[in-house]
């Protein structure tokens, strides 16, 4: 009906029709270009606008202390024959257990149950969750006291022999390393109760170094995570391997030295203070979710739906400090 009504318009009136064209152009020129109010591509639009209406998530964050730490300090002696040494770095008392040819499966439903069912903050915990599917267990039955660095062998017995876990892809972990709180009144101070750490040791097939695969904090609340490093921008002078400052314990120098954080001397206090990738001139404040890139400042921050250094979407972001807290440390240093 419409189609004989506009044919019918036409034979009457063809400038009827150019109009109702022209109209029709008009409006939908209109919704492009956003003169209604209407959402506009990205594309078209300029950097304020981007500003104010496609701004990243902010994210409320509270920090918290982690009381486990592992290393190993010798991968390349390590292998499943010879064993591994480990060095826990805990800020409380803590009991290490170590499980040899854990379940792949069994160990990936143990860490959901500990979301669902009940929470793992004793070895027997993880134990009974895994339904006892592993190989060996080794727990070194005095407990680890805290800023102890001392080694802990771990090595499957002789009579196991066991000189591989098979080809990739394996239904076994070589190891898996538990640190667990030993006080219970530590574990009711401390949002993380339990660290699992997956441990690749070398074999007769699979030669790859020894190495941690993954580490998962499990928190009292439920929640489990997988610790991932921080990225700091490139830009960063390396920490200084002078002596530690007067007042700083040799281990706290060591820890920050680590994480790339330990203070330099004061003209690379400075530099490193203004180390935003983009402007080259402001203190890099902001954490990009889900890459963990820490490269913006405060007034960057808002003109990037895209990490500059990896290119990945932003989700999320959050600051390391407040506004007020900068503004309190530039007045302290001045």
């Amino acid at each position: 009906m419409a189609a004989v009504f506009l044919v019918t318009l036409y034979e009457y009136s063809p400038l009827f029709y150019i109009a109702l064209v022209s109209v029709c152009f008009l409006v939908t020129s209109a919704l492009v270009l956003g003169w209604f109010g209407l959402g506009v591509p990205v594309i078209l639009r300029n950097s304020e606008e981007t500003d104010s209406s496609t701004r990243v998530l902010k994210k409320r964050m509270r920090q918290v202390k982690n009381p486990f730490g592992l290393e190993i300090p010798n991968p390349a002696a390590a292998s499943v024959t010879r064993g591994v040494t480990l060095t826990p770095d805990c800020l409380e008392d803590c009991v290490l257990t170590c499980y040899w040819g854990c379940n792949v499966q069994k160990l990936h439903e143990a860490l959901q149950k500990h979301v669902y069912c009940f929470r793992i903050k004793t070895p027997q915990a993880l134990e009974d969750a895994l339904y006892n599917e592993y190989l060996y267990k080794q727990q070194h039955l005095q407990s680890i006291k805290k800023n102890d660095k001392a080694e802990k062998y771990c090595q499957l017995p002789e009579d196991a022999q066991v000189v591989d876990f098979g080809p990739v892809p394996r239904a076994r972990y070589p190891l898996v390393a538990l640190l667990t709180l030993a006080d219970e009144e530590d574990r009711e101070i401390y949002d993380i109760i339990a660290m699992v750490a997956v441990i690749h040791v070398p074999d007769e097939s699979y030669r790859l170094s020894c190495r941690i695969l993954y580490q998962y904090l499990l928190l009292a609340q439920g929640q489990y995570h997988d610790l991932k490093q921080l990225f700091m921008s490139a830009n960063s002078p390396a920490p200084s391997s002078s002596d530690p400052f007067p007042g700083e314990s040799s281990t706290d120098r060591g820890l920050l030295e680590k994480a790339g954080l330990a203070a330099d001397e004061p003209e690379l206090q400075e530099e490193n203070s203004k180390d935003c990738v983009v402007c080259q001139n402001g203190p890099v404040n902001w954490v990009l979710l889900p890459c963990r890139h820490t490269c913006l400042c405060d007034g960057c921050i808002k003109y990037f739906q895209q990490c500059p250094m990896c290119r990945q979407f932003v989700q999320e972001s959050f600051p390391l400090c407040s506004k007020k807290e900068q503004d309190e440390d530039e007045s302290t240093r001045v």
